[in-house]
């Protein structure tokens, strides 16, 4: 098969706007480096698709008009939720990555938490707070919330890069926190801190030579920040500037822990319905792993956490999107297969 036209679409109108374009600059390159025709469609701040500065027109049922698959790039709300799939799908055409459902999903850390609850899976725990509930009982929310006991993190339920997340170290700070988050969401969750490391796995689907799909995971890596102090965590800076974290590929853990670490996340990618690729944020503490978060958007450029872990086995970023691209080709035929 030669190579394909791949619209990129990045930007979008979530406060990660920016991160995604730096992803989809990267995927641009790296498409065209393994021998693809990709071109950066730009969805603005208020969310019009623009294509070298000109508004692209959409018809539903007729693909994007010059393109074979479309690779979203797109993080936070109005992006990696749901919405631009769903737009993609009544187009028609191809696309990488989750579907509706697990990107909706996978967006909202509170359904995500309440679905791996009932599959099973180890969480820290945690308590939903609303912006009608923290008006109008407020102080049933506070003696939940301190019976995890402190510190807890207060996150926007539908927002990633760390966009809005504070550490609360005491009931005095709780409600700036909460404040502060609801300003991005009207649902918050707040967590209890796990003392576990911070290990994350790469995930994808890969059509096997059998014709079957099979999950591929990475070695899984772990999140280190040097010079941190004892109330220093992976914030927005963190994680956007450089020399802010450093990815230990693979982590030190034994060859147990580290393929108990790539099973739960293969089977957590799994009960969520992801498809094509994601990241999924683990705590390992002693022999439990916990489920922190799984990202189907995650940063995308080849220094990003996704792509570092898979080149840690070998797999270069443009083969790495290559892959993820012709895997997409492969489930769309198979979806189309189906007599809905």
């Amino acid at each position: 098969m030669g190579g394909l036209s791949v619209a990129v679409l990045a930007g979008g109108r979530s406060s990660e706007h920016d991160v995604s374009l730096a992803s989809g600059a990267a995927v641009v390159a790296g498409l065209a480096e393994a021998g693809h025709q990709p071109t950066l469609i730009e969805v603005d701040r208020k969310g019009v698709w623009r294509q070298d500065g000109q508004a692209l027109t959409l018809t539903p049922g007729t693909g994007i008009d010059g393109f074979d698959i479309a690779f979203p790039v797109l993080h936070g709300p109005f992006g990696e939720d749901g919405i631009a799939q769903g737009l993609l799908e009544a187009l028609g055409v191809p696309y990488v990555g989750s579907g509706v459902f697990a990107s909706a999903l996978c967006n909202d850390k509170l359904r995500t938490k309440q679905l791996l609850t009932v599959a099973g899976f180890d969480q820290v725990a945690s308590v939903q707070v609303t912006d009608s509930d923290w008006s109008s009982r407020r102080d049933d929310l506070e003696q939940k919330i301190a019976a995890i006991g402190w510190p807890v993190w207060v996150k926007p339920a539908r927002l990633g890069s760390s966009v809005g997340i504070s550490r609360v170290d005491s009931a005095a700070k709780l409600g700036e926190a909460i404040a502060a988050a609801l300003t991005y969401d009207p649902r918050v969750i707040v967590e209890q801190s796990s003392p576990g490391r911070e290990i994350e796995v790469s995930v994808i689907e890969r059509l096997s030579q059998s014709g079957t799909f099979e999950l591929v995971t990475s070695p899984p890596g772990e999140i280190a920040l040097p010079g941190a102090g004892p109330d220093d965590w992976y914030d927005y800076e963190r994680k956007y500037e450089a020399g802010g974290m450093q990815l230990r590929v693979p982590a030190e853990l034994d060859e147990g822990a580290s393929e108990a670490v790539r099973s739960t996340a293969a089977d957590a990618f799994a009960a969520t319905g992801c498809s094509g690729y994601a990241r999924v944020d683990c705590f390992v503490d002693g022999d439990r792993i916990l489920i922190n978060e799984i990202n189907t958007a995650p940063g995308f450029t080849s220094t990003s956490v996704f792509a570092q872990l898979f080149a840690s086995d070998g797999i270069t970023y443009p083969n790495l999107l290559d892959e993820l691209v012709r895997t997409a080709l492969a489930l769309f035929e198979r979806e189309a297969g189906y007599s809905f």
